[in-house]
């Protein structure tokens, strides 16, 4: 049976919970299948993150692997097409580390392709009624980082496990009460994306190995 992993971030910024987190783990509660699906909470550090990700990688060794991450401002959930090789996010991460116009992997390319079905995944969310876009920037912040560290990962497994990046918006309750209104989502739609997310990329992961 497939595994997939999901991954989400503690929160930053000053904020008390992050919607990544929130989405993966309530997906991993809710998950019937197929197969089994498992939730890990990320460090927004860049010295340790990259860590945390290789050891659920190889403890979990997923069929599937979607990070995802909290992008505040943003309306609706984007689908990260490429990760670059650069470090350089203008603001600390939750140690006070501020890295600039730096490499994440001074041996790696200057950047990786998701191989998730981006397109595809845009289409059922949109199609289910959510609010999505393939976006073609992830930033420079932890995301890009721990984006562009799964891809050089699985490029250095040689495996055929998928994997790539989501973006999600804030949550309705940490936009609550602000005198200048941000864009969000429910909770529950961030769920939803995620798990329809997980949906698409197993069908997609399934059938290119019926064709191998």
């Amino acid at each position: 049976m497939p595994t997939t992993l999901l991954t989400g971030f503690e929160p930053f910024g000053g904020e008390t919970t992050n919607p990544s987190w929130n989405a993966v783990r309530a997906v991993r509660d809710s998950w019937t299948g197929p197969g089994a699906v498992h939730a890990v909470e990320l460090p927004v550090d860049f010295a340790s993150v990259g860590r945390v990700l290789h050891d659920a990688v190889e403890r979990y060794q997923p069929d599937v692997v979607i990070c995802t991450g909290q992008a505040g401002g943003q309306e609706d959930i984007a689908v990260e097409r490429v990760a670059v090789n650069v470090e350089d996010p203008g603001v600390p991460d939750n140690t006070g580390f501020q890295p600039v116009d730096r490499p994440v992997d001074e041996a790696g390319p200057a950047a990786y392709f998701s191989t998730l079905p981006i397109k595809a995944i845009v289409e059922r969310l949109v199609a289910d009624g959510i609010p999505a876009h393939v976006s073609d920037t992830a930033g420079t912040y932890t995301c890009n980082h721990v984006f562009y560290r799964l891809m050089r990962l699985l490029e250095q497994r040689g495996s055929r496990t998928v994997g790539g990046f989501v973006h999600v918006p804030y949550e309705l309750s940490q936009v609550a009460g602000l005198r200048r209104p941000k864009p969000s989502m429910s909770p529950e739609t961030i769920i939803r994306a995620v798990h329809l997310a997980s949906e698409v990329a197993l069908e997609a992961h399934d059938a290119a190995l019926s064709r191998a």
